[in-house]
């Protein structure tokens, strides 16, 4: 068991007897985080192990100095074997760094970055961002017949969302060059600030034909914008949530990236634990991710459905 010095800040929970691991997520309630956290604690449950969800608790702000004290409290109480941070944002590698110097094995989930690249980080699990990205274009390329024009936003600029969009805009480029590509915009998490974005982006660029969203509030974005616009546009975004799904079953989304979310966060759970035994365990973990249409729906709907969702 790996022990951390933090007596002083009062009572600790009872220790463990077998792995525990401490899950911290900034934009705890999103719902893209929310389903994947289901697969962790369902993962969880499961095996035994003991396993704890922090996070600042918001579904449009990703605030690293609000999850870190959270972490921190988290620490004092129990005695935890692993820590999982969530880490799009460079702003928490400091805090990753910080408890692999306490002794902590760390990993992270989504993305992958490569090896070294983020001092004090064990392993990660994720998809392949430019395989769903090159994946992305050609679907998109396919459904316009290769012509038309793109729209591109993303939550945030950060790392895996820059990545996604521009493999996407290099394949476009590359298989499709009689598709005309807009630059990236930023939509944000909240809602309503996106699909106004969105509706801007539409009444500015009048023959624009698809869309491609790098988040998963991308498909409800897109689609309320074109609804209010009056617009025909093929939609492809990011997360098989019951929204999404609902919105490709009605045919007002093309497709979603079924970003492996629940099982990511079941991943999260078993490379934890083998971290917290000191079994060895390979730095990146590669799951996959597919390309969803109408016709491929039910087997998601079955997932949120035994994630209770």
């Amino acid at each position: 068991m790996l022990l951390l010095a933090l007596a002083a800040c009062g009572r600790r929970d009872a220790e463990p007897t077998g792995p525990s691991i401490l899950w911290v997520q900034p934009l705890r309630d999103h719902p893209v985080h929310k389903l994947m956290q289901a697969g962790f604690l369902s993962r969880c449950k499961q095996a035994g192990y003991t396993c704890q969800v922090v996070g600042n608790p918001s579904a449009t702000s990703f605030d690293v100095s609000a999850t870190i004290p959270l972490a921190d409290a988290a620490l004092a109480r129990r005695e935890f074997s692993a820590i999982a941070v969530y880490s799009p944002d460079p702003a928490i590698y400091p805090y990753i760094a910080k408890r692999s110097r306490e002794g902590y094995p760390i990993l992270t989930w989504h993305r992958l970055p490569e090896p070294d690249s983020v001092p004090g980080l064990n392993a990660a699990v994720g998809h392949d961002v430019k395989q769903a990205a090159v994946d992305s274009a050609q679907a998109m390329g396919r459904t316009l017949g290769g012509f038309g024009i793109v729209a591109i936003t993303q939550g945030s600029f950060n790392a895996e969302e820059n990545r996604m969009a521009a493999n996407f805009a290099a394949e476009m480029r590359t298989r499709f060059p009689s598709i005309q590509l807009l630059e990236p915009q930023l939509e944000g998490f909240e809602p309503s600030g996106a699909k106004a974005k969105a509706i801007a982006i539409l009444q500015g660029n009048p023959a624009i034909t698809g869309a491609f969203s790098t988040t998963g509030n991308g498909a409800e974005t897109w689609a309320g914008a074109a609804r209010t616009t009056q617009r025909a546009v093929r939609i492809i975004s990011m997360d098989y949530t019951r929204q999404n799904l609902d919105l490709v079953k009605a045919g007002e989304v093309y497709a979603i990236v079924a970003q492996p979310l629940y099982e990511v966060g079941a991943a999260v759970a078993d490379i934890g634990a083998k971290l917290a035994k000191k079994e060895p365990v390979e730095f990146r973990n590669v799951l996959p991710a597919k390309i969803v249409t109408a016709a491929d729906l039910e087997p998601y709907y079955e997932i949120l459905a035994s994630a209770g969702q």
